[in-house]
């Protein structure tokens, strides 16, 4: 799948900045760009969630990445990584998030988060009480909040970028650990049969 839309021509000043953090333009941003209106809102609230600081970097960015890899956003997915990597987090562990549940790499408190990440995810969400009080237990109020208003904004970025057809940008290539492919049912399955 491609772009569904031509890419946008944005602006110099914005391109450059992109380019100057990225290496390249940001193709959600480019298909986003023909209604600036609606780019530049998304552009400022992801700079203002950039700057809330009461949960823990890593536990964002594991939930960010659970959150791609169920909507099955590939850019998403390659871009959280490549921050992961620029952010110093233990890429051994970003790179199993697709595949968390089997993984033993992660603390009880990121598996939860993940959890919570995938359950507000769900269509409806499936969040519980049990799962809610645990992580605000651990959290705090605070970063609980946080969480679940990442979350929900992250939801809406991999909705938005899956729906226009926005795919991996390359930018995981440059990490040193490959990034794990997320289980699929036909995994479980060594027949490749589909479940019934």
């Amino acid at each position: 799948m491609a772009l569904r839309l031509p890419k946008a021509q944005l602006p110099a000043e914005l391109s450059e900045n992109m380019t100057k953090g990225f290496g390249t333009a940001l193709e959600p941003v480019e298909a986003t760009w023909h209604n600036p209106a609606v780019a530049t809102a998304n552009l400022d609230f992801g700079r203002r969630i950039a700057e809330w600081d009461a949960l823990d970097e890593g536990l964002k960015s594991f939930a960010h990445m659970a959150v791609a890899a169920q909507v099955g956003c590939g850019w998403c997915l390659d871009v959280g990584y490549f921050q992961a990597q620029n952010q110093g987090l233990d890429l051994a562990k970003a790179s199993q998030v697709p595949n968390w549940r089997a993984a033993e790499v992660f603390t009880a408190l990121e598996r939860e988060v993940m959890e919570y990440a995938e359950a507000m995810t769900v269509t409806p969400p499936a969040v519980t009480d049990e799962l809610y009080d645990r992580l605000l237990d651990r959290l705090g109020a605070a970063a609980m909040v946080e969480l679940t208003a990442f979350v929900a904004f992250v939801n809406m970025a991999t909705r938005n970028n899956t729906a226009n057809g926005v795919r991996s940008q390359g930018f995981s290539d440059s990490c040193e650990i490959p990034l794990a492919r997320r289980a699929t049912a036909a995994d479980a399955d060594p027949t490749g049969a589909s479940p019934a």
